[in-house]
């Protein structure tokens, strides 16, 4: 009797031995996750950033994403060194979009390549994979997400550091970028930019162009491109541009 119990409770534990250890994975995950990415926080309607995280670069063709209009997000899967969005997941946004009333031919698509840029707003390690979700920046008007899994066997967390090493394929923070450091108080749109010597202060106003503004202020000491639009960094002031012309100062 007392063998059968004690062959009882081993099997036991070396079951329950690789569960602890894939909930110590995927909380080490989670918290290299947290360590490495800062989120973005978007406005209530989502038509904005309201509180700048990191900027990713794309390392893969093919991550599917659609218009902000859409009710539900699209989920793309990396597997095999390929991202893909298969029909599984194409009807499953499909039926989402229909529970909405919206139909997927009305809602504007993306597929986004190697070398594009886009605001990361969540990331969660789950039981069944490591999800990402990002917003484009506006792109002929239409402000894009999505949403990328890196799955593996539900309840098989593999080692954190094989799983950061596979994000890694995919997707870096953008080195031209330091979205995670607080910036300094923002000055108003059309403000006069801080002068110290006295002179004539230095107005930076909507609508000037990126030769306007340098020929004002000079050189920036950092520049962010984000396609359509443009950061300039300057010691009190980022100034923002959208197709070559100043939308933002801040």
């Amino acid at each position: 009797m007392r063998r059968r119990i004690c062959l009882a409770l081993v099997a036991l534990l070396s079951g329950v031995a690789p569960s602890l250890y894939g909930q110590d994975q995927k909380a080490e995950v989670q918290k290299r996750l947290t360590s490495q990415f800062t989120r973005t926080r978007m406005t209530s309607d989502r038509t904005d950033v309201a509180k700048a995280g990191s900027v990713l670069e794309l390392h893969k063709d093919g991550l599917f994403m659609c218009s902000i209009e859409a009710a539900a997000v699209p989920t793309s899967t990396y597997k095999n060194g390929t991202i893909s969005f298969g029909f599984g997941a194409s009807l499953s946004w499909t039926m989402a979009l229909s529970t909405a009333n919206q139909q997927v031919a009305n809602i504007a698509q993306r597929k986004f390549v190697t070398g594009e840029k886009f605001w990361v707003t969540d990331y969660l390690a789950k039981d069944d994979g490591v999800y990402f979700q990002f917003y484009s920046d506006p792109l002929n008007n239409v402000r894009y997400y999505g949403q990328l899994k890196f799955p593996f066997q539900k309840g098989k967390f593999p080692p954190a550091d094989d799983v950061m090493k596979t994000i890694a394929e995919v997707l870096t923070v953008d080195n031209g970028t330091d979205d995670s450091q607080p910036q300094e108080p923002a000055a108003a749109v059309g403000a006069q930019a801080p002068n110290d010597s006295g002179a004539a202060p230095k107005t930076i106003a909507v609508g000037q162009t990126i030769d306007q503004v340098v020929t004002i202020l000079g050189q920036p000491q950092k520049i962010v491109n984000l396609g359509t639009k443009v950061m300039y960094y300057y010691p009190d002031m980022k100034v923002i541009f959208v197709d070559g012309k100043v939308v933002d100062v801040q």
